[in-house]
């Protein structure tokens, strides 16, 4: 089954808790998104896996400053998601599972996705004043100047990619999203 981003994102907002709008809402999101696109492109982690983390890592948060148990929270949703919304070979969402639940407090991981994922995370600090330090992040890509400085210059303006609303049809301005036709049931996915 293809993954459709904008059918995972209609799920997670359907009962997500915090503004969409917010320090960790769609448009951090967003730029995570295209953040770790850039990073794997030279990386090479995988895509699919890095997409589903953007979307996923902080969907589960129920406050916008301390929630240390958000992490393991959005990894576990994924799980109800699996098979239902998008499939993954087991490999790849075990490595979606630790990226999300351990994005907040692991400093690096052997894995070059997972890497790539909390990059991608980090270099989104702007938004809350801070900017990345090349000591905190995890691949050579994210640690060049050049990277640091596309990234902190967007997440620190407060950029909204175009994304969100042309290809996840939500609008931010109003708070609503395009109807997306859900489907019903699935099968679960394994426990890892």
């Amino acid at each position: 089954m293809p993954i459709s981003i904008p059918l995972v994102l209609h799920a997670v907002l359907d009962d997500y808790a915090l503004p969409w709008g917010g320090d960790h809402g769609v448009a951090h999101w967003a730029r995570v998104y295209e953040n770790g696109l850039r990073l794997a492109e030279e990386t090479g982690a995988i895509v699919e896996v890095v997409r589903l983390f953007a979307v996923l890592h902080d969907c589960r948060r129920i406050n916008e400053h301390t929630d240390p148990e958000h992490g393991p929270r959005a990894a576990e949703f994924a799980r109800t998601l699996r098979g239902r919304l998008f499939d993954l070979p087991d490999h790849e969402f075990c490595l979606l599972h630790r990226a999300c639940a351990g994005h907040t407090h692991e400093r690096t991981h052997l894995d070059v996705t997972i890497r790539t994922c909390w990059d991608a995370d980090r270099l989104d600090l702007g938004r809350v004043g801070i900017t990345p330090h090349p000591k905190y992040l995890c691949t050579d890509v994210a640690r060049r100047p050049a990277t640091i400085k596309w990234a902190d210059g967007r997440a620190s303006f407060g950029v909204v990619p175009e994304i969100v609303w042309d290809e996840w049809g939500i609008d931010l301005g109003t708070g609503e999203a395009d109807a997306i036709e859900r489907p019903e049931g699935g099968a679960e996915c394994p426990s890892k």
